[in-house]
């Protein structure tokens, strides 16, 4: 099986990095019945929920951008190959020279660390915005917030801290790297944003963590997961968002989005079909 499915983007070579897969339970998308649930999946001819964990590998002007990294082992048997699909893409580890979180969750950050705490790709500058950082370095938000927040804050803070001296805070909107922009999509954490890479013509769309579930949230996007922090502010901004993706037909891709994983968003009744270009 492949773990990685490569596109140009003008002169960008751009190819999405598979880490793993998993399925939602139900009970993940609070206020949103079962029966529901069911229709919308029974529609689409599949049985799960399912996700995929992505990062993105970007070669774009002699420089390798990777953003996201994926759970490492932290979710399971399923998850964990991000050096697989990097070595199926002919990328090693200290050759990414830009590391950029979308967010400071497990499922993102996680594979920029070893279990010991030691940065994994030695040579990159980690890029994070300033509202993401504020959020995540500060234990008081986080220790004394319900499961899981004390253990995830934990975690970004261990992965803020090896890269201490290679960490670059960005505002929201601001250069990552040459032709690579952030956007702000606001309401999954503090600081959530995506991307947009621009080269010559072609243009890709990063929508972070707006979607996590593609079966479900594309067709109905009204539909919020628990894993939202602000889950009324996630919802406009994904239906913002798509209702923009569809009227202009942006190629895009997202940390969950399934394989192959480039889209454009097409209008279907009251939502949306993630359809291949």
């Amino acid at each position: 099986m492949s773990r990685t499915a490569t596109s140009m983007i003008g002169d960008a070579e751009v190819t999405i990095l598979t880490d793993g897969s998993t399925e939602f339970g139900p009970e993940l998308f609070p206020g949103t019945p079962e029966t529901t649930i069911s229709a919308l999946l029974s529609a689409q001819e599949v049985d799960a929920i399912a996700t995929n964990f992505n990062a993105v590998l970007i070669r774009n002007g002699g420089q390798t951008i990777l953003c996201d990294a994926g759970p490492r082992d932290l979710f399971g048997p399923t998850c964990g190959f991000l050096p697989q699909a990097m070595d199926e893409a002919g990328v090693s580890a200290d050759a990414v020279e830009v590391l950029f979180a979308t967010h400071l969750h497990p499922d993102h950050i996680a594979g920029m660390i070893t279990p010991d705490g030691a940065a994994v790709f030695p040579k990159a500058e980690l890029v994070v915005t300033r509202a993401e950082h504020a959020f995540w370095s500060d234990a008081s938000r986080t220790d004394n917030a319900p499961d899981p927040l004390p253990d995830w804050g934990q975690l970004a803070r261990a992965v803020l801290a090896a890269y201490g001296d290679r960490l670059r805070l960005i505002d929201e909107g601001a250069e990552i790297a040459p032709g690579l922009t952030s956007m702000p999509l606001a309401g999954h954490t503090p600081g959530h944003g995506g991307w947009r890479l621009s080269s010559g013509s072609g243009h890709l769309i990063h929508g972070g963590d707006i979607i996590h579930a593609p079966y479900l949230q594309a067709a109905d996007p009204e539909i919020g997961i628990a894993f939202d922090m602000d889950m009324d502010t996630a919802r406009a901004t994904r239906k913002r968002l798509l209702d923009e993706l569809a009227s202009d037909g942006a190629l895009f891709t997202g940390g969950h989005f399934l394989h192959p994983a480039f889209h454009v968003a097409v209008r279907d009744g009251t939502g949306y079909r993630l359809e291949r270009p």
